[in-house]
């Protein structure tokens, strides 16, 4: 798999480069729902869905261990500020 640049947008990438992505970043799919997928690192661990529009990620186990933090991201940024955001943890 060859991915276009790190400055591409998200959108401009094809589903299964998305899916070999996450998968590279240690990330696990949903096997009843292909949309989601888990992760998790030390201290922390996220869920993410491939919405419509955007990718959600929830974190949990960030410090407050009763509240999960979600935050949203639109296909619109480069798979590298993606990437940054997610996977540097809430």
């Amino acid at each position: 798999m060859t991915l276009p640049s790190a400055d591409t947008p998200l959108y401009n990438h094809p589903l299964p480069d998305i899916e070999q992505w996450l998968v590279g970043h240690g990330c696990q799919q949903d096997r009843n729902d292909l949309h989601c997928w888990y992760i998790e690192r030390p201290g922390w661990k996220a869920e993410l869905w491939l919405d419509t529009d955007q990718l959600i990620v929830r974190y949990f186990g960030s410090g407050d261990r009763d509240r999960a933090i979600q935050r949203s991201f639109k296909y619109s940024l480069s798979r590298q500020d993606i990437e940054d955001a997610i996977f540097s943890g809430p």
